[in-house]
């Protein structure tokens, strides 16, 4: 299975950093041709399910997944959340820590693991260095936006 860490040091604070990588509905904004919905009521907690829909017209495919670590930063040190994919096509874990960083900015960690089902293992290079490209950015566009 592909795995790949993503790493971002940003000027937020520890609360704001975490409130914008791990606020579900924002991560619509930040991965093109994707809508997240939420489907357990918040705030955000072990067991919330959500679902990132992917896609254009009737080519869709869906992300489900649940959170099974939840950790807010809290006095000062850093938080954790574990999202674990139920998907019929999408499976893995993603684990987003945000951390004090230097200087007073935060450091953000986005470490993932990624499969495909039916996509054979040669496709693993692929599937990783597309996936780095895709999050990145997304990544990258949380964080800079409010």
């Amino acid at each position: 299975m592909p795995t790949f860490t993503l790493t971002r040091t940003v000027p937020l604070p520890l609360d704001e950093a975490w409130r914008r990588i791990t606020e579900w509905p924002r991560h619509s904004i930040a991965v093109p041709l994707t809508r997240v919905g939420v489907l357990t009521p918040g705030p955000t907690r072990v067991g919330t399910r959500f679902t990132a829909r992917s896609g254009l017209g009737p080519l869709t495919m869906d992300d489900p997944m649940e959170v099974t670590v939840w950790r807010p930063p809290a006095d000062g040190e850093g938080g954790l959340c574990r999202l674990e994919k139920r998907g019929r096509v999408i499976l893995g874990w993603a684990e987003i820590e945000v951390r004090p960083g230097p200087g007073g900015r935060s450091r953000v960690v986005w470490r993932e693991e990624l499969r495909v089902r039916f996509l054979p293992r040669a496709f693993d290079g692929v599937v990783r260095r597309t996936a780095r490209i895709v999050f990145g950015r997304g990544v990258n566009r949380l964080l800079r936006r409010a």
